[in-house]
């Protein structure tokens, strides 16, 4: 039986030629902004491989756009644009997104970046103390400005470059934080919830019913909420015969440079909670904790009053900024 015979018409044949020669045309891209720019349209991002290799990876919305980005990348792209390290790579991606984020028809978010670039991800991989304070605000942050197309991340990096530091945005208001575009007082708050678990945090080593030690103990409680205070408070430490911590107790609350402080108020609230020692503690928002005058006055006028109703005076310490002052260490006072 003879076999069928094949025939291709000329038609056919004429376009299966043309779809061949087009599959082998590949784009010869010279020069380093060619290739970026080759990039940037198909949002692909460079990686280098832990032995030195380096790769590229597309977003999947990306996946159709050019037909020939293998073959431009096998055709001397890595060399032309310069990369052997990581370092070089991340850099580029910078550019890419930098360049997409200008790009009104596409901006992307954190979805839509590298898993290996979005901060979630990246803090599960790599561990929270290796992320960025502009990545760990964003993880706060959760979502960006979805009108104005900002990712998370931005908003985050217009925050540290508003206020500089965690510190600055503790002790900003409501209305300073959103001040800055993309902040509403939904994410204002989200943000102050977030330091305020910190503070908290730090405070647990000093919680009520723990036995006060030393000097650092007290100020490792109450520096995080007074080192930054834009007001002069005074506080009181109340605590049992041995040591341990009943109330913390706040006295009073001044103006910029000073705090009223009645002796009264002082025995009132000890007696109350049946203490049988007080420290003092109140903050300088000038942020230098040397005493003033008034302070050792005050301080000595305490101390005689807790005396008459049997109240021992531990020490009185000024937290100012990252420093602090005790009288008893600086020989200003006995302890009680």
């Amino acid at each position: 039986m003879a076999k069928p015979e094949y025939k291709i018409k000329m038609r056919d044949a004429a376009k299966v030629e043309k779809l061949q020669e087009e599959s082998y045309q590949i784009p010869v891209l010279q020069t380093r902004e060619e290739l970026v720019d080759f990039l940037i349209k198909n949002k692909a991002y460079p990686y280098c491989s832990k032995t030195g290799k380096i790769f590229f990876r597309r977003l999947k919305k990306a996946e159709d756009e050019n037909t020939n980005f293998e073959g431009i990348i096998k055709n001397g792209a890595v060399e032309k644009l310069g990369l052997q390290t990581e370092e070089d790579c991340r850099f580029l991606r910078e550019k890419i997104k930098e360049e997409l984020s200008k790009k009104w028809e596409y901006k992307p978010t954190i979805k839509d970046w590298p898993e290996e670039e979005r901060p979630r991800e990246m803090l599960m991989k790599r561990g929270a103390e290796n992320l960025s304070p502009a990545k760990l605000l964003a993880i706060i942050l959760r979502t960006g400005d979805g009108v104005k197309r900002i990712s998370a991340e931005e908003l985050a990096r217009n925050l540290m470059d508003c206020f500089g530091n965690f510190r600055n945005l503790d002790s900003a208001s409501f209305s300073e934080l959103c001040s800055v575009e993309g902040i509403g007082m939904a994410k204002a708050a989200q943000i102050k919830a977030a330091l305020e678990i910190g503070k908290r945090f730090l405070r647990e080593k000093t919680k009520i019913g723990r036995k006060i030690k030393s000097v650092d103990d007290v100020v490792n409680y109450y520096k995080p909420y007074l080192r930054d205070l834009k007001k002069e408070v005074f506080k009181v430490m109340l605590l049992d015969g041995r040591n341990k911590i009943i109330n913390d107790i706040t006295i009073s609350e001044g103006s910029l440079t000073a705090s009223v402080v009645h002796p009264r108020e002082v025995i009132k609230e000890a007696i109350k909670e049946s203490a049988a020692a007080v420290i003092f503690v109140h903050n300088h928002p000038s942020g230098e904790p040397k005493p003033s005058e008034e302070d050792i006055e005050i301080t000595s006028r305490l101390v005689q009053a807790c005396d008459l109703v049997g109240i021992r005076v531990l020490d009185h310490i000024i937290i100012g900024g990252d420093g602090y002052m005790s009288f008893v260490d600086a020989g200003l006072m006995k302890e009680g």
